[in-house]
């Protein structure tokens, strides 16, 4: 004989469980396409660079989708680079919220190294090493900063977040390389760095936390409005721009 319980009844049976709706939002999303490289390879500063027109579009679409689920933020955070300020403010635009937009340099993409001292036969494992499967943490991005220094600095920021009770859906408009670093430690609860874990530009992740360090769900990864199926992606964002820069190299 089949037994049914009301929510109720299992709240008195395991007053220990906490409650699902105990948990809270978190919306993470990676900023909105920008160019980095001019049409010769030639690399543009990358804590100056604006959203391009492709860029400008995701944020938006962003924005319209969390318009259409009438979803309302509590705290807006960004790294403080302006790709991803310009990308809040256009997700902001379309909810028709005015909220305060918080910037977190602790939360800036990690940081690569001078391009011009990296040998040819180096150049594509210092743009796509540290995006490749289960990462060493001594692994170094465009020769520059390492996957366990952006976790040092990354990880303790977010259990900042965590900390603070004035929210219950957040939106963190951050980078790939960052995403990876939470949504890493969000899956295994370690300091774990998971580089193949994709981020289109534009992208929302979701995912839940509750009071408990490892309470993490993870409820979607890799959301990109403008085109949810993602048919024609086969390459990574490193990918392609390790193939840009290299235009540089020949000439």
């Amino acid at each position: 004989m089949a037994v049914y319980y009301s929510d109720m009844t299992i709240s008195a049976l395991f007053p220990s469980v906490p409650s699902p709706s105990a948990r809270r939002r978190v919306f993470l999303m990676r900023h909105g396409s920008v160019t980095y490289f001019d049409a010769n390879g030639k690399p543009m500063l990358p804590e100056t660079v604006p959203l391009n027109e492709l860029g400008r579009a995701q944020a938006s679409a962003a924005g319209r989708a969390f318009a259409q689920d009438n979803v309302r933020f509590d705290k807006v955070i960004v790294s403080g680079l302006p790709r991803t300020v310009e990308t809040a403010r256009r997700v902001l635009a379309e909810t028709g919220q005015d909220i305060a937009i918080d910037s977190w340099p602790q939360l800036e993409e990690i940081r690569g190294g001078r391009l011009s001292t990296i040998a040819d036969a180096d150049l594509k494992d210092a743009f796509t090493g540290v995006f490749e499967g289960v990462v060493d943490p001594a692994k170094r991005f465009l020769g520059g900063e390492s996957a366990g220094e952006l976790m040092a600095r990354v990880h303790p920021a977010i259990a900042q977040l965590r900390a603070d009770s004035s929210w219950e859906t957040l939106l963190l408009v951050l980078h790939g390389g960052v995403n990876c670093a939470i949504l890493s430690l969000a899956l295994t609860g370690q300091r774990l760095f998971l580089g193949n874990l994709a981020q289109t530009a534009g992208c929302i992740n979701a995912l839940d936390v509750g009071d408990d360090e490892h309470d993490w769900v993870v409820r979607f990864v890799n959301f990109t409005p403008p085109a949810p199926l993602q048919v024609t992606a086969r390459t990574t964002t490193m990918e392609e721009l390790f193939l840009q820069y290299q235009k540089s190299r020949k000439k």
